[in-house]
C-alpha cells in the first residue's frame, strides 16, 4: 500500500508524493551492494567475540565468612576464595558463643543456597565448613598448610572473574563419601553460567587432589594452547572430620577414622620430648652411681707387657764448667741512669755553693 498523508481540516485522505530521484543518486545503490558485500566477507573471516546470549539459570550463590578470632592468613585465604568466585558474597564476622544452626538463617537473609564457614579455636586451629544450606549435607575440615595468592609470589595471573575448571583425582569415585564430598565441592567452586559477575573465558583449573587421607586444593592458570600450567595460589589442604546429613548438624554420615586433632597432635610431640628429656635424667643418674661405686683393682697381667718395647737410654751429659750469668740490661740501664743521676745532683750542688 503507497503512504498516505491526512490533511489537518476534513477527514480526506491524500496519497504522498515520492521524492523526485536526480541523476546523482541513479549510482549509489550499486555502490551501497558493493560496500555490503565487502563487510560481509569480513565479518566471516573474523571471529566473534563472547557473547552472553543465555540466561542465568544455575542461581548458585555462596556465603564465604568466618568466625571471630581468626588470624591475617585466614583472613586473606577468604578474601583469595572471594576473589576467585565471583558469585560469592561476604557477611561479618560471627561470635563464636553462636550455635552454628544461626549460619542457616544468615544464609536464607543473604539469598545463598551454599555455605563456606571458617571457624577458629584457640587462634592457632582452623576448620572448614562446606555446607549446603538449610536442608544438607555439610562436611567438616581441618584446614593445613596454608599459603596465599601475596605469600606465594608465583609467575602465573588470571582474568578476574574467569570461570574455572575442576579437575578431580581418579579416587573420587572409589568411595561413597568421596563421591558425595566431589558433588559438594563442583556446587560450590565451578561458576554458574551467565553469571552477571563473571567472564564468559576459562584460564585456569582448581585441583583437588586426594592423598595421605587428605584433600590437595591447587590453582593452575593455562597460559598455552597445549595445556600448559602454571601454580597462581592459593593452596591448602582439607583434613576430612565428618560428614553430616544436615547443614552444620544430624546424623554422622561419614567420620574420618584416621584423623588426629591438633590437641592430641600436640600432645604427642609433648609426650615425645617429655621421654627424651627423662632419658636423659636417667643417663645422668646412672653415671653419678657408677662414680661413687668402689673401684675394683684389677691384677697385673704379666702377658701385657709382651709386645711392650724399652725405650732406648740416653746417655747422662755432665757439665763440668758453671755457666755464665745471665746478662740483665734492664737493671744494667737502671744503674747506669742511677749513677747519671747522682752525678747530676753533685754538679747542681757545686754550682749552687
Amino acid at each position: 500500500m503507497a503512504a498516505t498523508k491526512r490533511k489537518r481540516r476534513g477527514d480526506l485522505e491524500v496519497q504522498a508524493k515520492k521524492p523526485k530521484r536526480s541523476r546523482k543518486d541513479t549510482g549509489k545503490p550499486a555502490k551501497q551492494a558493493a560496500v555490503t558485500n565487502e563487510v560481509e566477507e569480513e565479518d566471516r573471516d573474523r571471529i566473534p567475540g563472547p557473547v552472553c546470549k543465555g540466561k542465568w539459570k544455575n542461581k548458585e550463590r555462596i556465603l564465604i565468612f568466618s568466625s571471630r578470632g581468626i588470624n591475617f592468613r585466614t583472613r586473606h585465604l577468604m578474601q583469595d576464595l572471594r576473589m576467585l568466585m565471583p558469585h560469592a558474597k561476604a557477611d561479618t564476622k560471627m561470635d563464636r558463643k553462636d550455635k552454628l544452626f544461626v549460619i542457616n538463617e544468615v544464609c536464607e537473609m543473604k539469598n545463598c543456597n551454599k555455605c563456606i564457614y571458617f571457624e577458629a579455636k584457640k587462634k592457632q586451629d582452623l576448620y572448614m565448613w562446606l555446607s549446603n544450606s538449610p536442608h544438607g549435607p555439610s562436611a567438616k575440615f581441618l584446614v593445613q598448610n596454608i599459603h596465599t595468592l601475596a605469600e606465594l609470589k608465583m609467575t602465573g595471573n588470571c582474568l578476574k572473574g574467569s570461570r574455572p575448571l575442576l579437575s578431580f583425582d581418579p579416587a573420587f569415585d572409589e568411595f561413597p563419601h568421596y563421591a558425595l564430598l566431589k558433588e559438594l565441592l563442583i556446587q560450590i567452586f565451578s561458576t554458574p553460567r551467565y553469571h552477571p559477575r563473571s567472564q564468559p573465558f576459562v584460564d585456569h583449573v582448581f585441583t583437588f587432589t586426594i592423598l595421605d587421607n587428605r584433600i590437595w586444593f591447587r590453582n593452575f592458570q593455562i597460559i598455552e594452547e597445549d595445556a600448559a600450567l602454571v601454580e597462581i595460589g592459593p593452596r591448602f589442604v582439607l583434613n576430612l572430620i565428618k560428614i553430616f546429613q544436615g547443614s552444620f548438624g544430624g546424623p554422622t554420615l561419614y567420620e574420618n577414622p584416621h584423623y588426629q586433632s591438633p590437641n592430641m597432635h600436640r600432645r604427642i610431640i609433648r609426650s615425645v620430648t617429655a621421654a627424651k628429656y627423662r632419658e636423659k635424667q636417667q643417663v645422668k643418674d646412672v653415671q653419678k652411681l657408677r662414680k661413687k661405686e668402689p673401684k675394683t683393682i684389677v691384677p697385673h697381667d704379666p702377658t701385657a707387657d709382651v709386645f711392650v718395647i724399652p725405650a732406648e737410654e740416653k746417655p747422662v751429659e755432665i757439665q763440668w764448667v758453671k755457666p755464665e750469668p745471665k746478662v740483665d740490661l734492664t737493671a744494667r740501664k737502671r744503674r747506669i741512669y742511677k749513677r747519671h743521676r747522682k752525678l747530676q745532683q753533685k754538679m747542681n750542688r757545686g754550682n749552687a755553693e
